[in-house]
């Protein structure tokens, strides 16, 4: 699953996946593998070789020095970045996933302590690499194992409360709508996980081997295909030999997953006519029951207020970003559809396509209550924002892990794995949802800039009057300023002219004395907006009847709203607003120089996972295929030619097969300087070779 379908640097992976710890293990040398499979293949085996001795000497420096099994969080986080240092090929970490995902499917063969020790190294270290590389499926799955070990009881009634929830015969029991009106002390009762859990008898350790049974594989929850497969085979297995609850409970889970995507998949269909010409993909996924644990403790909420338990994604073409403005439309008309497929939750929804996340990330969240009246989870976004969310600066891994310390305290008392950088804060109560409301809203001043909903229309709007403390607005719209492109591209480096859009309108309304709900021309109107129980903005027509069109306020940065009310003060005083400068966002640097180059090495990684799924010619590596003709095609390495990657952004660079590093530093204009391979110093004369790791020393 973690590789591509064909081609020779697949092959060798899985060959040194069959061999990973045949030099640990038995009598055979490196140079006979070698010798027997290519270097390639060798290569991969001594990558992984070094891991596993790098992991069994601190366990060695813990049992013996220390005196303790167990990995403290400060060890953790010092033994990824070694782990992390050590790599300079993503499939030695893929393969060490993947013999660490198998050891702890079979976990139950080693005696209860080992296998606790195991599973919380696993938890702190192997985890977190899966994260970094944006496995996200197999970091779940490894997760859930781990906690199926550590916290056995907690493991078996988070899956049957959920089961109790998702379970079809509850499909139209709860009341039309949620609300997130709620006591903290009633969420402690029977939902609640607390950390006074008897210890494990001998009736639980003998039925950890169900419980892991109970973990759904991730290749599993990444296909349809198999997740149904899945489903079918343990009904019939059920038949024959009734499965243990646990394990029913997590086909109940998966099934929800199922009926839930089939049932959006249908009213897209028949609503496709709301986005014409745009192609609109739809996934899903179950968050892991530790990370849920986690979420409940953090928050100190029952399991039904972990609204994103489960999650649709629903990902909207944009043609590689040449339609990415109606793209965005696209994604406000779906959220259109799928609030009336299912009810909202009050104080669910979340824009962070108006209001990015500081890493830049983007989409829309909502949560409503799903076809069996229990929470999920949408997301909406352009193919842009999420290859930029699963590829780029927001990355769950840098988003959360930049210049943050780990947290000095027990695995199991607080979630050291991040939150997913796209799921939205819950709100408590209501007080909660009041009082911030109130913080948020109450600070608006007349003439802050928004954005006007209405299905897919998006237009710029400006606040004209704020009453009763910022329960309702004024706003004027301007029907002739689409604003879709704006939106998407709000955090660009330069914005000027789209603050001058909205200062210009707000001084044609201060000019033509405009004040009441209605007035305006024929490009011109103001509204009443009037601040709801789901935390929108929604119109009020002249009943006072409150209308599906909604308006998000624009969140502004510091550095944002200094350029804004320059450009409005320009404006209103007639001077050019040309002469205002503005300057980039530089918010995504790391603070730690350490940190920094660890995630310029995740990022080449990264960067080189996704290379490897383009090399899938044989012929580009020179196989033998029966007299077959090599085809050149644009993503593959022609016969001919070395590919290298450039540290430290991980750009691809092709030159001539028998390149030297000189002629690398020639191409990248540093001719004469020094130059490493592989994280090593090399004469000129070095010849390069494909996949090597080259960077030129300015």
């Amino acid at each position: 699953m973690l590789v591509p379908s064909t081609g020779l640097r697949a092959v060798d992976t899985v060959v040194a996946g069959i061999l990973h710890d045949v030099v640990d293990d038995t009598c055979e040398r490196l140079f006979s593998i070698e010798a027997e499979f290519g270097d390639d293949v060798a290569r991969l085996v001594a990558g992984v070789s070094r891991l596993s001795y790098i992991n069994q000497l601190l366990r060695r420096h813990r049992r013996i020095n220390v005196n303790q099994s167990t990995l403290s969080h400060e060890e953790a986080n010092n033994l990824r970045v070694m782990l992390l240092g050590m790599v300079d090929d993503p499939r030695v970490v893929l393969i060490k996933l993947a013999d660490r995902l198998h050891n702890m499917r079979t976990i139950y063969a080693l005696p209860l302590a080992k296998a606790q020790a195991v599973a919380q190294e696993t938890l702190l270290v192997w985890c977190s690499l899966a994260s970094r590389l944006g496995l996200w499926a197999l970091k779940a799955e490894l997760e859930d194992l781990c906690f199926a070990v550590l916290q056995p009881q907690i493991f078996r009634k988070l899956r049957a409360d959920l089961a109790s929830m998702w379970s079809p015969s509850n499909k139209g029991t709860c009341p039309r709508r949620i609300s997130v009106k709620g006591s903290w002390s009633s969420m402690q009762g029977n939902d609640s996980v607390h950390e006074d859990e008897a210890p494990m008898h001998d009736e639980d350790i003998t039925s950890i081997k169900d419980l892991l049974e109970a973990v759904v594989p991730f290749d599993i929850l990444l296909d349809r295909r198999k997740r149904l497969n899945f489903l079918n085979n343990l009904a019939k297995s059920s038949e024959m030999e009734p499965k243990p609850k646990v394990v029913q409970d997590a086909g109940i889970a998966l099934a929800s997953l199922v009926v839930c995507e089939e049932a959006l998949e249908r009213e897209l269909f028949i609503s496709i006519s709301y986005v014409p010409g745009m192609e609109v993909t739809l996934s899903s996924r179950l968050k892991s029951l530790y990370s849920i644990y986690s979420k409940m403790k953090r928050k100190d909420v029952g399991i039904n207020k972990i609204y994103d338990a489960r999650a649709l994604r629903v990902v909207v073409g944009d043609k590689n970003g040449t339609l990415h403005g109606p793209a965005v439309q696209c994604c406000y008309s779906l959220l259109n559809i799928v609030h009336r497929l299912w009810t909202p939750i009050d104080g669910e929804f979340d824009d962070y396509i108006v209001n990015p996340k500081p890493s830049g990330y983007q989409s829309l969240h909502t949560a409503v209550q799903g076809p069996d009246a229990s929470p999920l989870e949408v997301q909406i976004r352009t193919q842009r924002m999420h290859e930029y969310a699963e590829h780029g600066l927001a990355a769950h891994w840098l988003y959360k892990e930049t210049g943050n310390d780990l947290p000095s305290i027990s695995v199991l008392d607080e979630s050291e794995i991040e939150e997913s950088s796209y799921l939205p804060e819950d709100l408590d109560d209501q007080n909660s949802m009041d009082y911030e409301s109130f913080q948020r809203y109450s600070s608006l001043k007349v003439g802050h800039p928004v954005l006007r909903v209405e299905g897919s229309n998006l237009l710029a709007a400006v606040i004209i009057k704020v009453d009763k403390e910022g329960r309702e607005l004024l706003v004027a719209v301007s029907f002739g300023l689409a604003a879709s492109e704006a939106v998407a591209d709000r955090r660009s480096s330069f914005q000027i002219k789209r603050w001058e859009a909205y200062a210009r309108l707000y001084k044609k309304v201060s000019d033509e004395w405009w004040c009441e709900p209605g007035h305006g021309d024929w490009c011109t109107c103001l509204e009443k907006y009037t601040l709801c129980r789901d935390g929108i903005y929604h119109k009020q027509d002249q009943f006072e009847r409150l209308l599906p069109t909604f308006i998000q306020v624009i969140d502004l940065t510091d550095q944002e709203e200094s350029e804004y009310w320059t450009v409005m003060s320009a404006v209103f005083e007639g001077k050019p607003v040309e002469s205002i400068e503005s300057r980039p966002n530089l918010d995504y640097v790391a603070s730690n120089s350490i940190e920094a180059s660890i995630n310029r090495k995740v990022r080449l990684l990264r960067t080189m996972l996704q290379w490897e799924g383009k090399l899938r010619s044989e012929s580009s590596f020179g196989r033998q295929d029966g007299g077959a003709k090599s085809r050149n095609h644009a993503d593959s390495v022609v016969l001919g030619e070395v590919v290298i990657i450039c540290w430290p952004h991980g750009d691809i660079m092709r030159l001539r097969t028998g390149s030297t590093a000189a002629d690398a530093a020639r191409r990248a204009g540093l001719e004469g300087k020094l130059v490493l391979v592989n994280g090593q110093l090399v004469l000129p004369s070095t010849e390069l070779k494909d996949g090597d790791v080259v960077e030129v020393r300015s």
